[in-house]
This record gives C-alpha cells, structure tokens and sequence, in this order.
C-alpha cells in the first residue's frame, strides 16, 4: 500500500510517498481501506522530529481515519466486512490502510459523509475526555477555549453549548470569531489585541472560567490560573506556547483550583476504548440529529500532505484539514 512517510525531521517537504506491505489484522483488530485521514498539530510536531509516535505504533503520522473495513482479526464482534467506519489511531492514518483496534472504533454518523467523518475521532474523543469527563463541565458553567477556530475549538465550542454551558473564545481575526459565534460561542477575544483575562471576567460579573482549554501551555500558564473561577479547572492539552513556566502555586491554591495536564495519543488501548464508548454514547447521538457536525476547511488528496501541513502552520484554517484517499 502506499503511505506518506516522513524522510526525516524537517519541514513539509520531507512527507514524500513510498510503498509499504499491507498491515493484517491482529487479534481484536480490524483493517480499515481509507477513505480520508485528518491533519493535526501532533502530526507536524513528529514532523519536525518533537513528537515521536508511541512504543507499538507504525513509524508515519496519522491520528485519525475513517473508511470501509476490508479485514476483521480473530476475536473481534459487532464489525463485518462492508461496514464503514472512523477511527482514533495512535498514529498511521496518512495511509491507503490501517490497523485498528477494535475498541477505537466508531460507526459514521448517520448524515455525515465516510470523508467528513475522518474529522471526528481526534476532535471528539480529545473534547469530550478533557472537558466533560476529567473537568467535568456542567450546565450553566464557563468554558474558555484557546484556539477557538481550530479542529480542537469547533467541536469544543458546539459540545459545550449543547450541554448547555456560556462558550468564551480567543482567535486571531474577526473573521475567525464570526465563525466561532455562529458555532455557539457567547464571548468572542481576539487575542492580537483584547486580554482574554479582562474580557473573560467583565462578561463574568467578575467571576471568571469555571473550566479552560488551553492549547498554547506554557505562553499562557500565569494568566490562565489568573482567569479560573473558583473551583476552576485548567486542562492542558497543547504545548504551542512553550513547555516551561513559573507556576504561582498560592494562586491556584486561592481559587482551590486544579491543573489537569494530558495527552491523549500515548493513552492505553483499554484507555482510549473506555473514552471511544463514552463519544459513542454522548456525543454520536447528537451528530445524527444534525445538533453538532464536523468543521472541515479543506479536502486535500494524500499526496498533497506537505500542503496541508502548510495550511495548519500557517493557522488560516477554520475546523479540520482533511487527506482524502
């Protein structure tokens, strides 16, 4: 089969074309044909060499996938042949075929085509582990988002206002925000020239987020404890912004705050089989009845992948980059 393998660590023009053998199915997994693969930022970290993939996984990038299953390995119930789904990978999805375990699947949502849904598994599974279940997010409670036009952003913006929470975002354009409000989010920050601390409390009453997605880390480390409420919670999931900071810990000990910090690509497979089954189970539901859907800004053929990977650094996207097959 044909992947995009990374010749070495670089810029994007190191993803170039090459054959490998076709994988088989393992015990409790099933192969899947490709129909359409997504570009994520860890993707262009293992690019350059500061993300290498985890103990097990196949060497080239790929975190999610969705597409037709053309194998099932021995063990494995409720899949057949024919059957289309998506997949959270820990890497490989940049390929005509991919190895899943079995628990890393998810059906395509009925209404969203098998290319679209290849810009679920990541998004949903990373939103809906981080915010709801480790943060626990309630109705009636402030999220603030970082990032709010990214893959990450869209489907934290639209979860979070079905489950009835205010959504605060920060972009970098007005036009960014305008597609963040009409998403669902309440109070829209630009970031080149607003203070997200300042702009979040005076719409707060003062208050503050009672929960922050940050993706930037370090850069924004001070100011994020700074705009928790009390009781809030702070989920690092991205490193944007740099991996070390001071933390005042007698500010976060004031707002009895907590720091969450995680990454979801080196988790178990019992892990990630345990968060898939909960996406199922809350967030499938709410795609078939058209409440939320996936943001797609581009669909880009597999061989254009240095492209895509341009589109993302160069953060003009809005929602998900996809590699079509």
């Amino acid at each position: 089969m044909k992947i995009i393998r990374i010749t070495q660590p670089g810029g994007p023009e190191v993803l170039q074309p090459t054959e490998v053998p076709d994988p088989q199915p393992g015990r409790g997994e099933v192969v899947l044909d490709v129909a359409a693969t997504a570009v994520n930022r860890a993707d262009l970290l293992q690019r350059q060499g500061f993300y290498p993939p985890p103990s097990g996984a196949v060497e080239w990038p790929g975190l999610e996938a969705s597409g037709i299953i053309s194998a099932v390995g021995e063990g494995v119930r409720g899949w057949s042949v024919g059957d289309a789904a998506c997949a959270l990978l820990a890497g490989g999805g940049y390929a005509e075929k991919v190895a899943v375990p079995v628990g890393q699947l998810l059906p395509v949502p009925r209404g969203i085509s098998v290319v679209d849904a290849a810009a679920l598994p990541e998004v949903a599974c990373t939103v809906w582990s981080n915010v709801f279940m480790l943060a626990a997010l309630k109705s009636g409670e402030y999220l603030l988002v970082h990032g709010g036009g990214s893959g990450i952003g869209t489907m934290a913006i639209q979860l979070a206002h079905q489950f009835g929470a205010r959504v605060a975002v920060t972009a970098g354009s007005a036009d960014k925000l305008a597609r963040c409000r009409a998403l669902g989010a309440d109070i829209l920050i630009d970031y080149r020239s607003e203070d997200f601390v300042a702009q979040v409390r005076d719409a707060t009453g003062g208050r503050g987020a009672d929960v922050v997605l940050d993706i930037i880390g370090a850069k924004y480390l001070s100011k994020n404890v700074e705009v928790l409420a009390p009781q809030g919670r702070l989920v690092v999931i991205g490193l944007q912004g740099g991996t070390r900071a001071e933390l005042d810990l007698a500010a976060l000990l004031r707002k009895r705050g907590t720091l969450f910090a995680t990454a979801l690509r080196a988790q178990s497979i019992e892990e990630k089989s345990a968060i898939v089954a909960s996406v199922r189970e809350h967030v499938w539901p709410l795609l078939e009845s058209g409440a939320i859907h996936p943001v797609v800004h581009a669909r880009l053929p597999l061989t254009e992948a240095a492209q895509a990977h341009r589109l993302l650094q160069d953060s003009v996207h809005v929602g998900k980059v996809l590699l079509t097959v």
